[in-house]
């Protein structure tokens, strides 16, 4: 008994003193945010938030420069406002909607600034960085949330790593290799996609039709005079294929368009010149070609573009699709007139309706981008 009201007065003791070191340990707290020196550490994709002061703009893996930026789509933080080399920076990806507010071309102003910026840590620029970005917020306030679904957070700065330094049929070939193999919709998922693509910024009841450039309700989308449809800007017979999945409903050359203007157009090749549209008003039509209006030129020879690239034939059911500087190519695989479409693509520069499409297809639906409304200079790479 003795042994055992030993042993029992040994545990309460134990526990006694348990409870009072657990009682005098301070608990850690998780900090805040993280400082730019540990994301830089710890670029093991996982959501954090970053507090550093803005030191410039990134343009390469090694490169932020400190005035005259090009763009708003990015920024770089340090733990001193005054850093300079760039192994102690981490490069942010700004997300679409934030750009007007955080962007550098826009407010030069925030270079010494301190940031607050909630994002996955992985790489960016091959540099470490914080990728899809969700907020970022000044040190007094000035809070942006969450971003807005309807304007896509893309990371495009990796996606043509591969074609860096090359042109010619080198730049074609890589360029397909990029945007092959994209996620493919059925004919009738193309109504729906073409309702967020191509809708009209001022009205989100409305789409904006390619050749009209008339603002058109959601709703009238059918076969119906004034309705509008799916026109396919690089012809469905020039190459034969039809409806397919694949080139017959690829959204980067899918367009909404009045019923009774796509069927003018039909298969007609593009070129200049011919009789103006009674309903299309700023479109010509001849015998063998069509000439859209002058605000979506580039547009179409990009879509065009696109398509020559995109499909190569290296896959059993699809066609080889080439560009020719012709008209009347029938069925043929071909589509012209490429020296008219270069001038168009020119003529026309890329626009941020273009840019949002191609974000919306990228990030919504098929998961490859159109290059030459990323990159339109490499048009002239390939086919000048």
């Amino acid at each position: 008994m003795k042994l055992y009201a030993l042993c029992k007065k040994t545990w309460a003791m134990s526990l006694l003193i348990f409870v009072l070191l657990v009682s005098l340990t301070p608990v850690s707290q998780a900090a805040e945010f993280l400082s730019v020196a540990q994301a830089l550490e710890n670029q093991n994709n996982t959501v954090q938030t970053v507090k550093g002061y803005v030191v410039g703009q990134p343009t390469g893996t090694s490169t932020v420069i400190t005035g005259s930026y090009p763009n708003d789509y990015a920024l770089a933080l340090a733990d001193s406002a005054n850093e300079t080399n760039t192994d102690k920076m981490v490069y942010v990806q700004i997300p679409s909607n934030l750009r007007s507010t955080f962007g550098l071309q826009s407010h030069s102003e925030l270079k010494g600034k301190s940031l607050t910026v909630k994002g996955t840590l992985t790489p960016y620029f091959s540099h470490p960085g914080i990728k899809s970005v969700t907020s970022i917020s000044t040190e007094t306030g000035g809070t942006d949330p969450t971003p807005d679904p309807t304007e896509p957070t893309v990371p495009v700065e990796d996606y043509y790593r591969t074609a860096a330094g090359k042109t010619g049929n080198t730049l074609k070939t890589e360029l397909h290799n990029i945007i092959d193999h994209h996620t493919e919709l059925s004919y009738s998922a193309v109504w729906e996609a073409l309702k967020k693509t191509d809708e009209d910024p001022a009205n989100a009841n409305n789409v904006i039709l390619l050749y009209t450039g008339r603002s058109q309700a959601k709703s009238t989308n059918g076969g119906g005079v004034d309705d509008w449809n799916r026109e396919h800007v690089w012809a469905k017979s020039h190459g034969d294929f039809g409806t397919a999945m694949g080139p017959g409903t690829d959204l980067h050359h899918l367009r909404p368009t009045d019923v009774s203007v796509n069927s003018t157009r039909g298969n007609l090749d593009f070129d200049n010149g011919g009789t103006e549209h009674s309903e299309a008003l700023g479109n010509y039509f001849d015998s063998d070609s069509w000439e859209p209006r002058d605000e979506v030129k580039g547009d179409v020879a990009r879509m065009l573009f696109y398509m020559a690239v995109r499909y190569e034939g290296d896959v059993s059911d699809e066609p080889d699709l080439e560009l020719n500087n012709t008209v009347n190519n029938g069925t043929a695989p071909y589509h012209g007139k490429l020296s008219v479409l270069l001038q168009w693509n020119a003529q026309d520069p890329v626009d941020d309706r273009e840019r949002r499409r191609n974000d919306i297809i990228y990030s919504d639906y098929q998961h490859n981008r159109n290059p030459f409304i990323d990159h339109p200079e490499w048009v002239n790479e390939i086919w000048n």
